[in-house]
């Protein structure tokens, strides 16, 4: 019970203080595949349904392809009164779905999940000829130079990279690096989606500044599943320190977020 208790905090938690994506990208996604009047379309990896009110008032039956049963309860509750929304829950690649049969596909910082191998030829398969793929994500953008920053980020070295041991950091990216395969890849886990049939496919990006206070980015961090993966006292002294570096500097956070949309037609 307290197990079940604690993952719905989470729940609730997440669907908080994760970033609101662009109004801009998903008129930028409705635009590319139509409006959404007798469409059908699947979101992959639903979560708290951050991006799924705007197809859904689009006019676009919407399932939602969700592993959590937690996440598929939340979902049900929160979209109750759509008669135009259904859960799966289930991976996306054992997901009973209809071949040639939706307009779209999406996925909000979801796709990296998928087994693109299995994914991008299931994604493809299912769709209308003619119908969309649309992936999106946000990429935090590195503030260096930035005094809290730099703080921040010697925290990590003494808790955060002591445990997943590596010699690569974050680096300042723009947007014209992101672009490149190896950085598709890091994004989505496939490097173009050419390569599995897709054509007319276009990458857009929407910027983005969020201002967090300490306890909003501590409890911002604690969604993101490699720090839930620290061990007790890594994650502890992290959020510690963090939050007190925050403290320190005013009590204000600014992150500098680039949203990235990578879209194709079958």
């Amino acid at each position: 019970m307290i197990k079940e208790i604690t993952l719905m905090i989470f729940v609730a938690n997440y669907d908080k203080i994760r970033p609101e994506y662009p109004n801009k990208l998903f008129k930028a996604v409705i635009e590319y595949c139509g409006h959404g009047e007798n469409k059908k379309a699947v979101e992959i990896g639903s979560g708290t349904g951050k991006a799924t009110t705007p197809f859904l008032n689009a006019g676009y039956d919407v399932t939602a392809v969700e592993i959590s049963n937690n996440m598929s309860k939340f979902l049900l509750e929160k979209f109750a009164e759509y008669k135009n929304f259904v859960v799966i829950t289930s991976t996306f690649e054992e997901a009973l779905l209809e071949e040639n049969s939706y307009d779209l596909i999406y996925a909000a910082s979801a796709f990296h999940w998928v087994d693109a191998e299995i994914g991008c030829p299931k994604a493809f398969h299912l769709l209308k000829n003619g119908g969309t793929i649309a992936l999106f994500r946000y990429n935090m953008i590195s503030g260096d130079g930035d005094e809290l920053y730099d703080e921040i980020q010697k925290v990590y070295e003494k808790y955060y990279y002591s445990f997943y041991q590596s010699n690569k950091r974050p680096v300042k990216k723009s947007k014209e690096d992101f672009k490149k395969p190896s950085e598709i890849y890091i994004g989505y886990r496939f490097e173009d989606l050419k390569v599995y049939g897709f054509r007319d496919v276009v990458m857009k990006f929407f910027d983005f500044k969020k201002i967090y206070n300490a306890d909003e980015y501590i409890a911002f961090i604690d969604t993101m599943s490699d720090h839930r993966g620290l061990p007790q006292g890594n994650k502890l002294a992290l959020y510690e320190e963090i939050k007190q570096a925050i403290l320190n500097h005013g009590n204000s956070y600014k992150v500098d977020y680039i949203f990235q949309l990578y879209m194709g037609r079958k």
